[in-house]
This record gives C-alpha cells, sequence and structure tokens, in this order.
C-alpha cells in the first residue's frame, strides 16, 4: 500500500495557499486491506474510505470508462494494478493532476507545475470531454482568488465546444449544477464563475436567463440574491436553490418594491411584510449592495424606527385586531418619514 496526497490540497499548496481540505490515493491496495486498517467506507460508485483519525477521504486508485451520458456516465476500474499515473491521468486538469508522497517528492506525469506558473487550464487528456461536469468545475475554480486569472488553454477550448456541441450539460443532475454555482459564491471572485458560463457558452440549459452579472454582498446567499436582481430574479428556475437562498431573495425583492412604492398605505403594508424585527440581520447586510446604495440611509432610518416599536402592546389585542393595530404602530412610527 502506498499513499499520496492529489488534486487540488497539491496544486494549492504549490500556488502557497493552505488547502481547506486534502484528498488521497491508494496505489496498490484493496477494499479488504483499508478496512482491515480501520478505514470506513463510504463510496457508492467505487471505493473511497474515511481515515479513522482525520475523517479525510482516501480513494483507490481506479480508471474510468465513458459508458452513458452525464456526470455519472462512467464505470470505474480499481485493482492492486492501477498505477499512481493511471489515477492521475483520468483528472481534469493538469494543474489538478499533480501528487506528493510520503517524503514531499512532487509527482507530475502532465507537467501541471508549468501549466501553474504560466497561469493556464489545460485538459489533461482527450478524455476531458466524455464528462460535461468539467466546464462547470473550470467555472466555479475561476471563482478561486488563486485561479480567477488563468486563462483556458486554447486546445482545451476545443473540448469545451465538443461538450457543449453534445448536450450533454442537460444530463448533469440539478443538484449538481447547484452544488457548483454554491461552492463558486462561497469564494471570492464569484462574478467569475458566471462570467465564464457566459463567455464560454455553458448557458444552455441551467443558465439560459442569466444575462448580466452583479454579486454584491459578503455573504453566498446575498451574492445570489444580487444576481437574481440583475436577472430580474428569473435566474436558474429548475435549481434547487436552498430556503436560506430563498429567504434573503425575497427579502430583497420586497425591499425593492417598498422603494419604489409611492402610496403611503401600500408602504406601510410593505414594511409589515419585510419583518424587520425577524429579518433585521439578513436587512442591515444589504448594505454592501452597489444597487441599494442611494437609498441605503433611508432605509436604515426604517429600518431603526421599526426596530424600536414595542410590540409587545399587541399581547392583549383580539386576534382579529392584530394587523390592523400593528399597522397603526407602523403608521405612528414611520408617518413622518413614509
Amino acid at each position: 500500500m502506498k499513499i499520496f496526497q492529489v488534486g487540488g490540497s497539491v496544486r494549492d499548496e504549490l500556488l502557497g495557499v493552505e488547502p481547506k481540505d486534502r484528498d488521497w490515493v491508494v496505489v496498490n491496495s484493496s477494499p479488504e486491506e483499508m478496512e482491515e486498517n480501520g478505514f470506513k467506507p463510504i463510496g457508492k460508485d467505487f471505493p473511497v474510505f474515511l481515515h479513522p483519525e482525520t475523517n479525510e477521504e482516501y480513494a483507490l486508485a481506479r480508471t474510468e470508462r465513458k459508458s452513458g451520458v452525464g456526470y455519472k456516465g462512467f464505470e470505474f476500474y480499481f485493482d492492486p494494478s492501477v498505477t499512481l499515473e493511471d489515477d492521475l491521468k483520468r483528472r481534469d486538469f493538469t494543474i489538478n493532476s499533480i501528487a506528493k508522497d510520503e517524503n514531499g517528492n512532487i509527482i507530475d506525469p502532465f507537467e501541471g507545475r508549468l501549466d501553474l506558473q504560466n497561469k493556464i487550464f489545460k485538459h489533461t487528456s482527450p478524455a476531458f470531454k466524455e464528462d460535461p461536469l468539467r466546464v462547470l468545475r473550470f467555472a466555479r475554480f475561476k471563482a478561486y482568488e488563486q485561479l480567477y486569472d488563468f486563462n483556458l488553454h486554447e486546445e482545451t477550448e476545443v473540448y469545451f465546444k465538443k461538450i457543449i456541441a453534445s448536450k450533454e450539460l442537460k444530463d448533469l443532475s440539478p443538484e449538481r449544477v447547484w452544488m457548483e454555482t454554491k461552492k463558486a459564491l462561497e469564494n471570492k471572485f464569484s462574478d467569475e464563475f458566471f462570467k465564464a458560463v457566459i463567455n464560454y457558452h455553458l448557458t444552455d440549459p441551467w443558465f439560459v436567463d442569466l444575462k448580466s452579472i452583479s454579486c454584491d454582498g459578503d455573504l453566498p446567499g446575498l451574492k445570489w440574491a444580487d444576481m437574481q436582481r440583475i436577472n430580474s430574479f428569473q435566474l436558474c428556475a429548475s435549481l434547487p436553490i436552498p430556503n436560506s437562498f430563498l429567504k434573503i431573495q425575497e427579502s430583497l425583492i420586497q425591499v425593492i418594491n417598498f422603494i419604489t412604492c409611492k402610496n403611503k398605505s401600500d408602504k406601510l403594508k410593505l414594511v409589515e411584510k419585510i419583518n424587520v424585527h425577524r429579518n433585521y440581520e439578513i436587512l442591515i447586510r444589504f448594505k454592501k449592495y452597489e444597487s441599494l446604495k442611494e437609498h441605503w440611509s433611508y432605509l436604515e432610518k426604517i429600518f431603526k424606527l421599526v426596530m424600536a416599536i414595542d410590540f409587545s402592546v399587541l399581547s392583549n389585542v383580539e386576534a382579529s385586531e392584530v394587523s390592523h393595530q400593528k399597522q397603526l404602530l407602523y403608521y405612528e412610527a414611520l408617518q413622518e418619514i413614509i
């Protein structure tokens, strides 16, 4: 059994970046030997194990053969005869096809270090075109602070075009597409993900309504809501957006409606709908939005006045009268500013 650190963690270390997690490949072993050594099996499609102490993922070296469509359309082959180079060759980009042994020696059969130096995304092998997810992974990598200014190799761009022409992007699962999108939103240069989706014609079918880019905010959900705003809240209806993201998006819609509303009575109803007390932590983060900059002073006054209202007086009010009495409290607090 030989163990090698592989993939993005090796890439990041070579770039001087502390990796968030590490992946490992085990050569010349078997599932039985891994379990005998205390590793916990978790892989469904191929043998992946959790280290008994670190909980990091260890996978048996494997090769793959395309047998269907989409991200999961592959058959995997593994046994002790699969070499480290065999395993590295199936990976997406040369910069992710680098390994490190237990002594710190770098194994780089596809010249990934040279591509790191030249800031290039280059496919590891022609098998790149068999996996449609890889073009979205490229877009996600562009969101990383250490990779945002890397360029796509011209030969790899040819494979991008073949993937697009194959129409296999539609065969990816919505959950997997959202996973790539969410990871991009969690990184500093999230806008680069969406730029790549547009620039490399990756919009069909998941991002067909992506026309403009605005990614303000210091949280993934805030960035997503801003992307929705700039695209008329029509973006990615087929993706499984989490409720936490939808809540921020809905709050932004309500705030925009409040700003544009001219009728005082309707504005008071919108204030109630915004529910400042419940959503205050989200609302104050809207200060990050450039699109709300000219309105922020006004909004901040509204939010603070609402937060100062004593709603405890409603505890003795009949249930049928609560909404009306609440509107009176809003009116009393906000009549001079609305």
